[in-house]
């Protein structure tokens, strides 16, 4: 039973000729003449797909891109002890990653477009998915390699393991100058090349290569080296997949709390921006019609703590002058389409709200607690105190006699929470 199970698994049925293999990998390393013009248009080709966020032609970069065959030449390389193969093999990719990022960073700086497109992001936080997808991948790119029939798994393998794009967002990060861009995305094509060629070196090893040099002081040596090297390119993929975890668990605590607080109470929210990057986080929402005092928004972010979201700040953008191109903003980077006119009736009515006070108790309260005023009126004003800048103040004009003024001016603004409320007796009566 263990015996027909180990055959219709074993890699040797249906495997090439080892000399024929090798030559095959051989002809690949090579980044002269054809090679080299080849990735130089596969370059241009993805680095045009990541400017206009085009899915397909970053594809078809990936398709025609030759970068694999010094990664898997490095792999049997190691697999075989050759040591020349492998300098020459490095030597290539070295060569065909310096070109790579020379033609990227050029296209990108003269491109007019330099916004970052969500295929440009998301290559810039490599995790340990990543590293999942890129050792996997290699495993069947070198399993089909060595197959007599190669079948159609080449070209997934292109796809699945993406050496094009990170090396082209890193060309990016060098044109615009943002490093932390062009090291995320240096860093998972270093995980794509290693974990490719790792993949290489164990199917290269099962399938038992002849290796160029017997010894076994080489072989210590090249495990050794080989698992340093894992653990240094796998611990710091743990560490962006727990923070990518925690991102994606913030958001959604987030997204929830909102929920439950506003959207579920009816509130229109126009602006919304969680924030899990900043120091404290984050999280930003404009209402339609909306306005909080300062002793409410302090409540919310009291809530927060109780609703898992620790270290975090909660505002509400209430500024009439810079809620418009806030949402303008966050439209343009989420491709919505929002009239500028709803944009213009939404910034009126915040500023009809700045002057508009919905309470319809506060006259009945006044003659209740103060029976001798009447006639009366208030509203907001524009101030200007010594300066250009309007200062809105709450202004009541009454008739009547008050014993204490004092006391009726803090009542009102305790009851209003106002900082700063005026009197003005009707002395016309």
């Amino acid at each position: 039973m263990f015996e027909s199970l180990f055959n219709f698994i074993n890699l040797h049925n249906g495997e090439e000729k080892k000399e024929k293999v090798l030559e095959n990998v051989i002809s690949n390393i090579s980044f002269r003449g054809s090679n080299l013009w080849i990735l130089a248009c596969a370059i241009i080709i993805a680095s045009i797909g990541l400017n206009v966020n085009s899915t397909a032609v970053i594809i078809g970069a990936m398709l025609i891109s030759p970068l694999m065959g010094p990664i898997v030449g490095a792999g049997f390389a190691l697999g075989t002890y050759n040591f020349p193969l492998l300098k020459k093999s490095i030597k290539n990719l070295l060569i065909a990653t310096i070109v790579s990022l020379t033609v990227s960073s050029f296209y990108f700086y003269l491109s007019p477009f330099k916004d970052v497109q969500s295929e440009l992001l998301s290559r810039t936080s490599p995790n340990i998915y990543d590293v999942m997808i890129a050792f996997f991948g290699g495993l069947v790119g070198i399993i089909a390699i060595t197959r007599v029939e190669k079948g159609n798994p080449i070209p997934g393998v292109a796809i699945a393991t993406a050496l094009m794009p990170p090396l082209c967002t890193a060309g990016f990060g060098l044109a615009t100058s943002n490093f932390s861009y062009f090291f995320g995305a240096f860093y998972l094509y270093i995980i794509n090349c290693f974990f490719i060629c790792i993949a290489t070196f164990f199917v290269v090893k099962y399938l038992k290569y002849p290796s160029v040099i017997i010894d076994n002081k080489y072989e210590k040596r090249i495990r050794y080296g080989i698992t340093t090297l894992i653990i240094i390119m796998i611990v710091p993929s743990f560490y962006l997949a727990y923070n990518l975890f925690n991102e994606k668990k913030f958001i959604k605590t987030a997204e929830l709390f909102i929920q439950k607080e506003f959207d579920n109470k009816g509130y229109t929210i126009i602006y919304k921006k969680i924030n899990y990057n900043s120091s404290p986080k984050s999280i930003d929402v404009a209402f339609l019609n909306k306005k909080f005092n300062a002793t409410e928004i302090a409540s919310f972010n009291k809530m927060l703590i109780s609703n898992g979201l620790s270290d975090t700040k909660f505002n509400v953008r209430q500024s009439t002058s810079d809620v418009k191109s806030e949402i303008l903003n966050e439209i343009n980077k989420n491709n919505i389409t929002l009239s500028s006119k709803d944009i213009a009736i939404s910034k009126l009515r915040q500023e009809l709200d700045d002057y508009k006070i919905s309470d319809s108790t506060l006259v009945q309260e006044i003659r209740a607690i103060y029976p001798a005023v009447y006639n009366i009126s208030y509203g907001k004003i524009e101030e200007y105190p010594k300066t250009d800048s309007a200062k809105l103040r709450f202004v009541l004009i009454y008739s009547g006699k008050l014993e204490d003024k004092a006391q009726f001016k803090n009542w009102l603004a305790i009851r209003l929470h106002e900082k700063d409320v005026k009197l003005f007796e009707n002395s016309e009566e």
